[in-house]
Parts: C-alpha cells; sequence; structure tokens
C-alpha cells in the first residue's frame, strides 16, 4: 500500500509523492521498489487503455488531453524526467533517405491499446482521417 506525503496541483497536474507502506501489496498503479523504468512503462502501458507519457513542462500534453476529453476519453497522464523518457518504446520504425532506420520517441508519448501512436501530430492525424474515434472504440475507452 502507498500513501501519500504530500501533494501539489501546476497546471492541471497533481503531483504526488508516495511512500511505500505495505510492500507485499501491489495494485495496478502502484511501484515496486526492484522494478526498472522499462518494466513499469511497459506494465502502466498495458494496465491503460489510454496513457500518455510526458515531460512536466510540456504543453502538448495538455492539448493532447483536451482532445481526447472533448471526444469523451479520460487519459492517464504519466509524467516522467528525461532520463525515463528514453525507456519509452518508439512509435515504430521508419526508413528515412538514407535507407537507414530511426527510431525516436517523442515526448508527449500516446498509448492507445498497448500501441504507440506517437506524439501531438500523430493523435491530431489520427482524428482528422476518422481513425481516432474506431480505435478508442476497439481498445474500449470509448462507447458510443
Amino acid at each position: 500500500m502507498q500513501s501519500i506525503r504530500c501533494c501539489s496541483t501546476q497546471n492541471d497536474a497533481v503531483h504526488l509523492n508516495l511512500t511505500m507502506t505495505n510492500p507485499s501489496s501491489s495494485s495496478s498503479l502502484s511501484m515496486e521498489l526492484d522494478e526498472s523504468t522499462e518494466t513499469r512503462i511497459q506494465r502502466l502501458i498495458t494496465e491503460h487503455p489510454v496513457i500518455i507519457f510526458t515531460r512536466s513542462s510540456c504543453c502538448m500534453c495538455h492539448v493532447m488531453k483536451n482532445l481526447l476529453s472533448t471526444i469523451g476519453v479520460n487519459p492517464t497522464v504519466i509524467h516522467l524526467d528525461d532520463h525515463e523518457i528514453a525507456a519509452l518504446p518508439p512509435p515504430s520504425s521508419t526508413i528515412h533517405d538514407d535507407r537507414t532506420l530511426l527510431r525516436t520517441t517523442p515526448a508527449p508519448a500516446a498509448f492507445i491499446g498497448g500501441t504507440c501512436i506517437g506524439g501531438l501530430e500523430s493523435l491530431v492525424a489520427l482524428h482528422v482521417t476518422g481513425h481516432l474515434v474506431p480505435k478508442l472504440v476497439q481498445v474500449g475507452a470509448l462507447w458510443v
């Protein structure tokens, strides 16, 4: 079990410092003390149908959250440190002019149904093309 140590709000985000009171219990938002960053991120991705990983100073996350909220979805938003951002799985491999594969992880990075769709530009593109709502319905994040 975890207990809240201190709480502060800043720009629609709540920051909580959690302390372990009973390390033997576990819940979907709990953190195992021996869990690596990659393992924790992967666990969160699989446990939440729509999740956004971002830096605390990123304004694009706010836009992504508002777009999804307008549609009727309340995504889980996780703020990561710079060294944790590097642990995010990349959206996909893309081929560039020199025919090399470049894998980049945007921040913010949105995951729908366990798949990284990318950043704000990718989310807006899905919405404009009409593919976002069916994808959200498919993963159970939205009922129509």
